[in-house]
């Protein structure tokens, strides 16, 4: 099984370039059965509030869905995307799972947000399993969720065989892979971390998009910046940056 973690910086509020630049990118991942893609990769991050985030959101079967379909029809492959996402009067910070045949098999909305989220985002209240022949069982889950307790238990409990992590981790300045594996703890599989990359109204993103293994190795790890695909062949643990 090859999977992929896509790095990228998204130009703040221009999501048409964004996803032209994600094509692009998504094009290098010929031959991994999953591509991840970073958290709200089309729109940026940073925000002040619903007004201003408004018409830079979609709905989960939006512009950003067709044209992962495309490609997900062309790589003959899962992708997993993070999108601002509207939903009637609502707005969630949202992770939408395409599968090979380009169908949308699930919109995952964020249960834990972060501060800068909490400035427009309503929170999810569900979990997202989806079962899959290529993959086994796919979670599909978002950057502040890994800090929450309860979805530590439930992979633990559920036992995923892939996660699927859609992050805007913030860099503080240290070594966050160890704790990544160590919020981990009791689960047995396969984490794709697409993490964006670079700095945004003042906010430094951490990069260092990684891929896990279910005995506590890490397969690959991109650098602090710049836009690039890692792919990783679990059986043989070889990894490659396109």
């Amino acid at each position: 099984m090859n999977l992929a973690a896509l790095q990228f910086r998204p130009p703040h509020g221009q999501p048409v370039r964004a996803r032209e630049q994600i094509r692009e990118l998504l094009l290098r991942a010929q031959g991994a059965q999953l591509v991840v893609c970073p958290e709200m990769a089309v729109s940026g991050y940073v925000f002040d509030g619903v007004e201003e985030i408004a018409p830079h959101t979609e709905a989960a079967n939006g512009a950003t869905y067709s044209m992962l379909a495309e490609c997900a029809r062309e790589l003959a492959a899962w992708i997993v995307c993070g999108i601002a996402e509207s939903h009637g009067d609502n707005f969630y910070n949202s992770a939408i799972t395409i599968a090979p045949t380009g169908e949308l098999v699930s919109c995952y909305r964020k249960v834990l947000l972060f501060e800068q989220d909490e400035t427009w985002a309503q929170a999810g209240n569900t979990r997202s399993r989806i079962a899959t022949e290529e993959l086994g069982l796919l979670c599909p889950a978002i950057c502040m969720d890994l800090n929450d307790d309860n979805f530590a238990r439930f992979l633990v409990t559920e036992q995923p065989d892939v996660l699927a992590f859609c992050t805007n981790w913030l860099d503080e300045g240290h070594d966050i892979l160890p704790y990544w594996r160590m919020r981990l703890f009791g689960w047995q599989g396969w984490m794709v971390a697409a993490d964006r990359w670079g700095e945004e109204r003042g906010v430094k993103f951490y990069g260092r998009s990684a891929i896990f293994g279910p005995d506590d190795t890490i397969l690959g790890v991109l650098p602090a910046e710049g836009n690039a695909v890692l792919i990783a062949d679990t059986e043989s643990g070889a990894a490659e940056v396109r």
